[in-house]
């Protein structure tokens, strides 16, 4: 099943609970309780097992720029499988075109600044990252757990913050209308202050996934 931009949006508005920020920079989406915590407890357990120093492609040569850790999460697990189940089933994109599932941890003091989820074109890892399955498309992000203090996630050039919230689904097209990138998609993982923050990200691309 192969959507526009328009009708995965249109797919997400038409969801219970499911609300749309007020904005005609960028489709953004949030929807409180996705699911239960036994489910978002087994996936921070995984996490905590599997957990290794996150990446960025592009290195701008801040060696603080991210500073989470990340886990990949493998297909075919009970867990992994029920929540890739009920992103399909929210948003209607064909699972071919997503990557695999991942998880990330943000002890203390752990951010990842200002950045955006697509690959910008003529960046230095462009080719890298986008030549076999295109760029970034939607991104699903949902929070694992409350956070005592710190970790949200800010959107400067929407004027939107949100807060950590367990079981809190954050979605967003990467995209303009016209299929270019859209810079209004900048975000800011920022700093925890008390506790740990745990999430998990789905991303989309332009073609099947190939790697």
């Amino acid at each position: 099943m192969t959507l526009t931009s328009e009708s995965i949006a249109a797919r997400l508005a038409a969801h219970d609970g499911v609300q749309r920020l007020p904005t005609p920079k960028a489709e953004l989406f949030q929807l409180r309780g996705f699911a239960g915590p036994d489910l978002w407890a087994e996936l921070i357990a995984m996490i905590d097992a599997g957990r290794r120093p996150s990446t960025i492609a592009d290195d701008n040569g801040d060696p603080v720029f991210r500073t989470s850790e990340t886990c990949d999460l493998p297909a075919g697990l009970p867990a992994v499988e029920r929540v890739e189940a009920m992103l399909t089933s929210l948003s209607g994109l064909d699972p071919v075109f997503g990557e695999p599932l991942q998880g990330q941890r943000y002890a203390i003091g752990q951010e990842f600044k200002p950045h955006t989820d697509y690959f910008s074109p003529g960046g230095r890892d462009f080719a890298k990252f986008c030549t076999l399955s295109g760029n970034r498309t939607w991104t699903f992000m949902i929070y694992l757990n409350d956070v005592a203090a710190g970790g949200a996630t800010r959107f400067k050039l929407l004027d939107k913050t949100f807060q950590p919230e367990a079981g809190k689904l954050l979605c967003w097209n990467n995209r303009l209308p016209d299929g270019g990138i859209n810079p209004a998609t900048l975000h800011h993982g920022m700093k925890v202050r008390q506790g740990v923050k745990y999430v998990i990200t789905k991303w989309y691309r332009e073609k099947p996934w190939r790697g």
